[in-house]
């Protein structure tokens, strides 16, 4: 688990809001720097003209009233005035660079022995010291007289625009990165088979651009595409009439020619026909159906099997319970043939089809008691053109599996291919419960 975030969105904003926050401590560093001698500068002027203030008072006050002057300056100014050493425990200040640029102008400007301390009691009061005819006074000053008052407005307000910084960041980024998710989307349809809108050419140069160039691919890609299916169709067609007439001249022969010769030739026809089949089921997997539907596994699976039923084969059934899912149904029932006639074709007799519901899947296994496929060569048989020669007949176009797999993840799911307890194959293809419409 990482706490940097996956999406280029949130990864730009976060980024964004470091180097804002970065550049905003930067700029309080540099402000502080270049205030702080103007700054020390005023408070020694302030502390220096309370200091001249009170001592001219003291000296030309009348002495009877001087107590009164001193309870005034407390009462109404926070002034206090202290003859002899500060009643209150006092300690030095921190040893700050303001504070340095304090004492050192108020020494200038009240002398080299003036003292400024701290009150260690964890009052807020500073204490500085003068003298009148080499007796020593302190003025009491609180620290609000002298240090700024509006530091945590100031800060808030830094905290508010930074936030305001970061929600129009991500606005912006936003409005950057909506290209790409519709061009991620975009990717997802062409991934799945099918022809996506065209994108919105909209926002930057360069995401312009991007999407130009997907969108034509897109129609590129669904050009080459029909041109397949045409070049096959019209493969199938030329293909097909010198078929006919090859079939219609074997059943004219003459009956005295040898009937092994003429079964031979009829079976390669048949077999001739079946890839000719095959190339236009591999072809037109993705565009025979526009628009899925809701059905029943079982009930494609039952259709299926009547047909072989018609022909005399026997397939056994394990058929468990199963939600309605969308679907192609032509292009499932074409899946369950491939996997069914495979079986026959290269497992015998003894096939098998079972349903079941497992966890978030919908299970549908095909079985048999043939050689198998190796574990290492399952992946490659999902590959168009590809025939097994150790464990397979080599009769076939090498499209059956590569179609079963198409249609699969068509359906966004997946074709495994596993060995059975005892011999034999098991062509397993799952599909997720909560399957989006394709």
């Amino acid at each position: 688990m990482t706490l940097f975030p996956r999406s280029l969105l949130w990864r730009t904003v976060l980024l964004l809001a470091l180097l804002m926050v970065a550049g905003n401590l930067a700029w309080l560093q540099i402000f502080r720097a270049s205030e702080r001698e103007p700054r020390a500068l005023q408070i020694a002027q302030q502390i220096t003209s309370v200091v001249n203030l009170t001592r001219s008072a003291l000296i030309t006050g009348n002495p009877v009233k001087r107590l009164d002057l001193l309870r005034d300056l407390s009462q109404q100014e926070g002034i206090q005035v202290y003859a002899g050493e500060p009643n209150e425990p006092v300690a030095a200040l921190p040893d700050r660079p303001g504070v340095r640029l304090i004492t050192i102008e108020l020494q200038r400007r009240l002398g080299d022995d003036t003292k400024l301390l701290g009150a260690s009691d964890g009052t807020r009061a500073v204490w500085v010291s003068f003298k009148i005819d080499d007796e020593e006074y302190w003025v009491r000053l609180p620290r609000e007289r002298i240090e700024r008052q509006e530091q945590l407005r100031w800060i808030g307000w830094g905290v508010l625009v930074l936030a305001l910084s970061v929600v129009g960041a991500f606005l912006i980024v936003a409005r950057i990165n909506r290209p790409l998710r519709e061009l991620t989307r975009a990717a997802a349809v062409i991934g799945r088979g099918r022809t996506p809108s065209p994108v919105t050419e909209s926002g930057p140069s360069e995401i312009r651009t991007l999407a130009r160039a997907f969108n034509q691919m897109a129609s590129d890609l669904k050009r080459i595409d029909e041109n397949r299916a045409l070049l096959l169709a019209g493969v199938s067609h030329d293909l097909r009439t010198p078929l006919s007439r090859i079939r219609l001249g074997v059943e004219m022969l003459d009956d005295k020619a040898e009937t092994a010769l003429k079964e031979g030739m009829v079976q390669d026809i048949a077999d001739i026909d079946a890839v000719i089949n095959q190339f236009l089921d591999f072809a037109r997997v993705t565009g025979e159906e526009s628009v899925a539907s809701e059905f029943d596994l079982n009930e494609l699976v039952n259709s299926v099997i009547e047909r072989y039923r018609r022909q005399s084969r026997t397939i056994t059934t394990r058929l468990g319970t199963v939600p309605r899912l969308q679907m192609k149904a032509l292009a499932i029932q074409r899946l369950l043939t491939n996997l069914v006639d495979n079986a026959l074709r290269h497992g015998g007799p003894e096939v098998e089809i079972e349903t079941a519901t497992e966890g978030a899947h919908v299970r549908l296994s095909v079985l048999d008691r043939g050689p198998g496929i190796p574990q290492v060569e399952t992946e490659r048989m999902l590959q168009p053109f590809t025939r097994l020669n150790e464990a397979r007949s080599t009769s076939g176009s090498g499209l059956g599996l590569a179609i079963v797999d198409r249609i699969a993840r068509l359906h966004h799911g997946s074709v495994s291919l596993l060995a059975r307890n005892g011999g034999g194959l098991e062509a397993r293809v799952e599909f997720p419960i909560a399957t989006a419409k394709s």
